[in-house]
């Protein structure tokens, strides 16, 4: 793997689409060019250090769960061999090998849909508060990090700047409709219960997940990434004890760092210390050695 991180692309002769928070994607007409960079965002904001092989990392598990759940739902990818992109791609292979991906243009829908297996996070927080998440109400005297009864569907929305906002199921409805609402439900779940039991033959517990989907042909697809450490929550199994916070293999080292700082969460934000970084992509990194070994 390469050792310099990349924080941007700056592709001049290819028609920009978009700079998300951690991806850059251009537009070849009839299908997107996605590049994985090596930002990091925390509580939705883009960090000013990168960490070290992260889009790399991305982009191998990504192309792997795609793969592994196509029989659930189709998604975008076409194709994440750099020799079979397009020629004006080509001279800047040595930036693409191994981060980026063509993909279907698809209809991006408006929500998260998240799948919590078990309590952590702002599901907790929310939990405390209200005994729900979401709306949907939850048994009472749960701790931290309690596995619950059975995975639940817990929407947000999808901000392009700022904080995404946690919603009930009847939000998103009045959103996109109840029909398509239920289907991103249905699927979500069966995503998350065939990924969580591969994750567990591995030793890593699934404690939540993120998915985001799109309309292609007026079909539904899966679009963006899937279950990678950006998007969703890793314990590892042997160190499983619910009552409290637990180890993990994802951004979560990196939001209980930023916790310690005076920072409100807004930008800009602050500089992570190398040793925070290094770690974090040590992290990263271990989740290509469990999930894809044999």
């Amino acid at each position: 793997m390469k050792t310099e991180p990349l924080r941007i692309t700056d592709f001049k002769d290819i028609d920009f689409f978009k700079r998300g928070k951690v991806r850059d994607v251009y537009d070849l007409k009839d299908k997107l060019l996605i590049v994985s960079t090596d930002r990091i965002s925390c509580f939705d904001v883009v960090l000013p250090t990168c960490i070290p092989h992260k889009g790399e990392v991305l982009t191998k598990l990504s192309l792997f769960w795609f793969e592994y759940t196509k029989s659930v739902v189709p998604n975008h990818l076409i194709t994440a061999d750099v020799n079979k992109y397009p020629q004006p791609l080509l001279k800047y292979k040595d930036i693409l090998n191994g981060r980026s991906m063509l993909v279907k243009k698809a209809r991006s829908l408006p929500v998260e849909c998240i799948v919590r297996g078990y309590l952590s996070g702002s599901g907790w927080k929310e939990y405390q508060k209200s005994q729900s998440i979401c709306g949907i109400k939850l048994p009472s005297g749960l701790k931290e990090s309690d596995k619950l009864p059975e995975p639940i569907f817990t929407p947000s929305t999808k901000e392009d700047e700022g904080h995404d906002i946690n919603v009930t199921q009847e939000h998103i409805e009045k959103e996109i409709g109840r029909d398509i609402t239920e289907k991103l439900k249905e699927i979500s779940l069966a995503l998350y219960k065939k990924a969580n039991s591969y994750a567990e033959s591995h030793g890593i517990i699934i404690a939540d997940t993120k998915f985001e989907f799109g309309l292609s042909d007026n079909k539904i697809i899966l679009i963006d990434e899937i279950l990678t450490p950006d998007s969703s929550r890793f314990w590892p199994m042997d160190g499983y004890k619910s009552g409290g916070p637990q180890m993990s293999f994802d951004k979560q080292f990196v939001r209980d760092y930023l916790e310690t700082l005076d920072w409100d969460k807004t930008p800009p934000a602050p500089e992570l210390p190398q040793e925070i970084a290094d770690q974090t992509s040590k992290k990263y990194l271990k989740m290509i050695e469990l999930f894809l070994k044999a």
